[in-house]
């Protein structure tokens, strides 16, 4: 098994972020990314401006390159860091952060942004528009129970894109297995049995194991195994769903542009210690389907992890924070699928209404059953 620590990052670290504007063609004036219409918009007049996205080449790594890879975000960025959840977002120069874009608490403080991080290779773009996202999360709070019936008329919601960063991991895995092998056979036995209260002696099947030796192996290739090198709960990213990194295109700061994008938790390192872990975990499994017979014990894997390859990529979520009540709520959106993951206040009049009706269903089925003991 593949296992070896990473070597540090040689220094200097090549090509790390500078100043990068993209003005618009007409006017001057500075453009953003426009997921709406997937192109840079200018803020001013309005003109569109395409990015090629054919352009350039999605690379992989060997795990021994890291230290030979491009750094920063190849634009000037802040980053503000969360003391509540610990979220460290970078956004643009121009821009301010006055609450955290993922837990909305105002305890953010502003930093620089890490020039030295590893540079996305690849990323997919924001493609939904805040109107789509906007709609995906009223369709999400319609789909609630037991919340206010109010909060389907949440006006005003606070949407920001977040480009997410991720590690994608390939690797080919050799596994030698061996185990015991058990085949289910039936033998007929005598056994007391109780027949209409009287206990007589009966002939039963009774199920029994036959263990024998078993051995094998197998070899399996793993394409572009995520693992989340954001600081949020996995649970949340769980929820949120999967990616297609079919989708991912060549890194250019473009997409960047009037956008945030999360400073990777997770170091190179930590994130194959986690894909390593799962890819143990999914041979193991994978060579539990090859043991022959009905049932198995006692497998043992053994794994060789080869051909390691890497990519840093990013990866588009939505946060949508909205007030109700005094208290404010965040929501996450896959900015590739419109999945929809958060929190949102319960109604507990509502929780209350139920437990009334069940109560009174219930006094309701006890009187029909005493009617009927008492004719």
């Amino acid at each position: 098994m593949s296992d070896e620590p990473l070597p540090a990052a040689a220094e200097p670290a090549p090509e790390t972020s500078q100043k990068v504007d993209f003005p618009c063609a007409n006017c001057g004036a500075k453009t953003t990314w426009d997921p709406e219409h997937d192109m840079l918009a200018c803020e001013y007049c309005g003109t569109k401006t395409p990015v090629p996205r054919g352009e350039g080449t999605i690379v992989e790594r060997a795990l021994e390159d890291a230290g030979t890879a491009a750094r920063g975000l190849g634009l000037e960025l802040r980053a503000a860091k969360c003391a509540n959840c610990g979220a460290r977002v970078c956004f643009s120069t121009s821009s301010t952060a006055e609450c955290c874009v993922y837990c909305g608490s105002s305890n953010v403080l502003a930093q620089e942004a890490n020039r030295n991080a590893l540079r996305p290779e690849s990323l997919v773009p924001l493609d939904l528009s805040r109107k789509q996202i906007e709609e995906s999360f009223r369709k999400w709070v319609r789909s609630l129970w037991f919340r206010p019936s109010e909060l389907k008329q949440t006006k005003h919601l606070n949407a920001l894109g977040i480009y997410v960063p991720f590690w994608t991991f390939d690797c080919r895995v050799h596994s030698d297995w061996t185990a015991d092998a058990g085949h289910y056979y039936y033998v007929t036995v005598p056994r007391m049995v109780v027949v209409n209260g009287k206990p007589r002696m009966s002939m039963v099947q009774e199920r029994r194991v036959r263990w024998v030796p078993a051995f094998g192996r197998r070899d399996d290739a793993y394409d572009d195994e995520l693992v989340c090198a954001s600081g949020l709960a996995p649970e949340l990213m769980r929820k949120l769903g999967g990616f297609e990194t079919r989708a991912l295109v060549p890194y250019r700061p473009e997409y960047l542009a009037g956008w945030h994008a999360e400073e990777y938790q997770l170091d190179l390192e930590q994130g194959w210690a986690r894909s390593q872990a799962t890819v143990v975990e999914s041979q193991k499994s994978r060579c539990a389907g090859d043991v022959p017979g009905d049932t198995h014990r006692n497998l043992r894997v053994q794994n060789t992890i080869t051909g390691v390859r890497w990519k840093h990529v990013l990866l588009p979520v939505w946060s949508l924070q909205y007030r109700f009540k005094s208290e404010t709520y965040t929501v996450l959106v896959n900015g590739q699928t419109g999945c929809v993951a958060g929190k949102a206040p319960i109604s507990w009049a509502k929780v209350a209404l139920l437990v009334l009706i069940v109560g009174l269903v219930a006094l309701a089925a006890v009187a029909v059953l005493a009617a009927g003991g008492m004719g």
